[in-house]
């Protein structure tokens, strides 16, 4: 494997746009210490979805100390997501820039939430926003340029955007079937964020034809929505939830299906894997996250990590001068 173990000496990439809360969802401070790095993977594997234009942490790390992390335990390559119009342009400048690492790769979208704003034309602050359609061409446009290899994140969430409220849900839908469609012009796959949608974001897929690389990003669903999207020819990507005490559904959803078209994720920096739950995320903490997937699929970590590693790389079309 020839990818980068750059250092904080490294040319500087474009620094975080925002930061993550100090306040966990249970209303806690949250503890910002960094985790430890766990022991190196047998075999590489790539992170197939975190969020680098988020900054966390008591110590502030750089898209490269981000890379060299996760190098160093065995995550060579990662995709970063950009899913509202200031994460798009960062993740596009990001891949554009000299500095980037050739490790990185990207995909950008209007995330669902992010489409009910924009239909209605303002943010949660009162802040003035471009319509979805033009927020969509922008990130079409985007879409074509350099290290993008994923249209997404995108899809339906009925938890933090009420399904009764008309004009929202018609915006997500909008968005939804407007990013098929991208996924399908572009030839690239598409990344779903479902979240309490299940039966919706299948409703949608079967009536405008799911795009022949599918992805169900951090997969939150039970065995038998596991098994009706493998048989449909999707993928299903773990994250640190599947590591989760309360998680027993999705772990058994990963036993129905096994590894044959399985990814591993971090949705970095949120959903740290235990024992560090709550803690910041990075790349780097994966090992803990692909150990769960091994046990629960009863696979030595070895071979998990090889059968992951090539369905990224056939999913993603990996070039293997990057990940070899």
């Amino acid at each position: 494997m020839s990818s980068p173990h750059e250092t904080p000496s490294s040319p500087a990439a474009p620094p975080p746009v925002r930061d993550r809360e100090d306040i966990d969802p249970r209303g806690k401070k949250r503890d910002r210490s960094w985790p430890p790095a766990p022991e190196p993977l047998p075999v590489p594997v790539i992170d197939n979805h975190c969020h680098l234009d988020f900054a966390d942490g008591d110590e502030q790390l750089s898209v490269h100390d981000h890379v060299a992390r996760a190098a160093a335990v065995g995550i060579d390559a990662q995709i970063t997501i950009g899913s509202d119009l200031e994460a798009v342009r960062w993740t596009a400048a990001l891949l554009a820039s000299p500095q980037c690492p050739p490790s990185l790769r990207g995909g950008v979208a209007v995330h669902p939430n992010e489409a009910a704003l924009h239909a209605r034309g303002r943010d949660h602050e009162g802040r003035e926003l471009i319509g979805l359609a033009a927020a969509i061409d922008e990130v079409s446009e985007l879409l074509r340029g350099p290290g993008m290899v994923v249209v997404g994140e995108t899809g339906l969430d009925w938890f933090r955007t009420s399904r009764q409220d008309e004009q929202a849900r018609t915006a997500q839908i909008e968005a939804f079937r407007a990013h098929i469609a991208l996924a399908k012009e572009l030839d690239l796959p598409l990344q779903i964020h479902d979240r309490d949608a299940h039966r919706d974001v299948l409703e949608v897929l079967e009536a405008d034809g799911a795009p022949e690389r599918t992805v169900l990003h951090c997969f939150s669903g039970d065995a038998e929505f596991a098994r009706e999207c493998v048989d449909r020819g999707w993928f299903l990507s773990f994250a640190g939830t599947v590591t989760f005490k309360n998680a027993a559904d999705l772990r058994g959803a990963l036993a129905e299906v096994g590894l044959g078209q399985v990814m591993v994720e971090t949705d970095a920096p949120f959903l740290t894997p235990v024992p560090y739950r709550g803690r910041p995320n990075s790349s780097y903490l994966i090992p803990h996250t692909m150990a769960t997937i091994a046990e629960v699929t009863g696979t030595d970590l070895e071979q998990a990590c090889r059968t992951i590693r090539a369905t990224t790389q056939d999913v993603y079309r990996w070039p293997e001068v990057v990940a070899a």
